[in-house]
């Protein structure tokens, strides 16, 4: 198999992959946080990534959240020194993972049991992710048969477009399949809603504009265009901005 071991700490990567060694002739790979683990999984096809949990940069279960939308989903198992209710959350989910320090013969059952590995579904993350308490730092979008990583603070806003999101961003743009509702229920405290199609970032809001046809229009740092504010919330949206 093809293992990518992904934590923060040099030893225990260090610790797993002699493990790993031990029991087959497999090739390993190490990466030092999660963000690292998505960009080496767009360039080389694993079959299965180890992940800690808590890293810098980007933490495992986000990784696992953006690792499940390539193409070719690698097994993922998580290498956690998680309390006992975050365990309960893994066992729930069906998600395979080992407690630290992780034991080698409990690391060759893992690797047997997912030499054809059953691919574990993105709803399971996040169903997860919730119970975490977590929240991403980046959104997951698809380009060809890469998954292209967005940091979330330079997300100027989201735009539904029937079945598609638009996500605009500080390099362009891009097409995601999550519906807004879930972005706001995520993203609520640093994004606000300004129209059934629209959710910005509060940080980019400039101002709002009225229209010489009426319409009320939400104004963007860096760009130069506007968003139209429906009447619904447009007073939510000029008390922010007061705030601001």
């Amino acid at each position: 198999m093809k293992i990518l071991i992904t934590d923060d700490e040099p030893l225990a990567r260090q610790r797993l992959e002699r493990m790993i060694s031990q029991i087959g002739e497999h090739e390993i790979l190490q990466a030092e946080n999660g963000l690292e683990a998505v960009n080496l999984c767009n360039k080389h096809r694993f079959d299965l990534v180890l992940l800690d949990i808590r890293m810098p940069e980007m933490d495992g279960l986000e990784a696992a959240l953006h690792l499940l939308k390539l193409d070719e989903k690698p097994a993922i198992a998580f290498v956690t020194a998680y309390d006992e209710h975050a365990l309960q959350a893994f066992k729930v989910n069906a998600v395979d993972y080992l407690l630290k320090p992780a034991k080698a013969d409990d690391i060759a059952a893992l690797i047997e049991r997912l030499q054809t590995p059953t691919r574990i579904q993105l709803q399971q993350f996040q169903q997860l992710t919730p119970e975490l308490n977590q929240q991403r730092q980046h959104i997951s979008a698809r380009l060809g048969a890469e998954v292209q990583l967005i940091p979330i603070k330079d997300i100027f806003y989201f735009h539904a477009d029937q079945k598609y999101v638009n996500v605009k961003h500080k390099k362009g743009e891009a097409l995601i399949e999550e519906p807004l509702k879930a972005l706001e229920s995520e993203l609520g405290q640093d994004f606000v809603r300004i129209h059934r199609n629209a959710l910005v970032n509060i940080q980019f809001i400039k101002g709002l504009h009225k229209h010489s046809d009426g319409r009320l229009l939400c104004l963007i740092k860096e760009l130069d265009h506007e968003l139209e504010v429906s009447r619904r919330h447009a007073s939510e949206i000029r008390k922010l901005i007061k705030k601001l």
